[in-house]
């Protein structure tokens, strides 16, 4: 199994910026592509970023495309989310997930995100 710890979730002014962390441990050498989603009250959880793990391939959905950044630290088994000219449409929970090369796929306990206008 893999286990998830999201962190840097927080309040911010519309236009601000927010860094989110997710750490794996566990089976990390199994990891195929971390990920993070999020979900706003009353909404489907949304894809947010993609990154596979080994070659570095980003994906975006697109109501994130060019504000928001996501990154990896192979050596910390860790996946950032650098998110800035943040908005109140942006504010959710946002989740970390990860998909093994099994297909196995394991979430963290999400973060929350609040951006006030």
């Amino acid at each position: 199994q893999v286990q998830l710890v999201e962190s840097g979730g927080g309040l911010v002014q519309a236009g601000g910026s927010l860094r989110l962390s997710c750490a794996a441990s566990g089976r990390t050498f199994s990891i195929y592509a971390m990920n993070w989603f999020r979900q706003a009250p009353g909404k489907e959880r949304e894809f947010v970023a993609a990154i596979r793990w080994s070659s570095g391939r980003m994906d975006y959905g697109d109501p994130v495309k060019g504000r928001f950044t996501i990154s990896r630290d192979n050596a910390k088994d860790t996946v950032y989310l650098q998110m800035n000219s943040l908005k109140p449409e942006d504010t959710a929970v946002y989740y970390c997930n990860v998909r093994t090369v099994e297909g196995s796929m394991y979430w963290g306990q999400g973060t929350q995100v609040t951006v006030s206008s």
